[in-house]
């Protein structure tokens, strides 16, 4: 865990979850105004691993910079909040938080807590990327790059890539392709995934090289 960002109005609290979290060597950035965090968030200049947040703030509430990050991110939310009605909790789930913490808590359980949800969001976020050389595919939001910039792809060529992509440098045949993509029912020409590969290459400008031809023997994603 390298950042957080800190949402909360005590000066106090935060100087001690800077201290504690310095210790473990993570930077914490602290914000003490809801207005100001908002700002922040609609900006995209989120760039932590994970947030903690409290509700009542000045300028804007907790609750609603939680309904904000959620409108465009995934990012960790533990809220660290005096409310601990059973109203507030259950809203702060509703909105998206990953935890509820009530205060007074301990600084060793919450440093747990972070710890093990920005874990298993780098999990969760290898498994939705795959990336080869200057391509890379969101699997969740089924969007594709191609040396950085988004490309627009159909159903047929986005599911070839991606099956090129879950097998770097295999030798993928014809065949397996048309079952992959295709399905088993598919009777058609094996030349179908020929002119596919084309339109693919073509969409991904001078990343669609890395798509390798071998004769007589099928394709292989390379890095180069």
């Amino acid at each position: 865990m390298k950042k957080i960002l800190l949402i909360e109005d005590d000066t106090e609290i935060c100087e001690i979850i800077r201290n504690y979290f310095c210790g473990k060597g993570t930077e914490v950035e602290a914000v003490h105004n809801g207005g100001e965090a908002f700002d922040m968030i609609r900006a995209g200049k989120v760039d932590s691993e994970l947030v903690l947040l409290d509700i009542m703030l000045p300028g804007t509430d907790g609750f609603t910079l939680c309904r904000q990050l959620r409108m465009n991110s995934d990012i960790p939310i533990i809220f660290i909040t005096a409310r601990g009605r059973e109203e507030d909790i259950l809203s702060g789930y509703d909105l998206g938080c990953d935890d509820y913490i009530v205060k007074p808590f301990l600084l060793s359980v919450l440093y747990s807590k972070c710890e093990a949800l920005v874990r298993r969001a780098g999990a969760a976020k290898e498994e939705k990327q795959l990336k080869c050389g200057s391509i890379a595919l969101d699997t969740r939001t089924l969007r594709c790059f191609s040396g950085g910039s988004e490309v627009e792809l159909p159903p047929k060529e986005f599911a070839i890539l991606r099956y090129l992509l879950e097998h770097e440098n295999w030798v993928v045949s014809r065949d397996t392709l048309l079952d992959r993509v295709w399905g088993y029912d598919y009777f058609g020409s094996d030349r179908v995934v020929d002119n596919h590969i084309k339109k693919l290459r073509k969409a991904l400008g001078s990343a669609g090289g890395q798509i390798k031809t071998l004769v007589g023997r099928g394709y292989k994603l390379t890095k180069e």
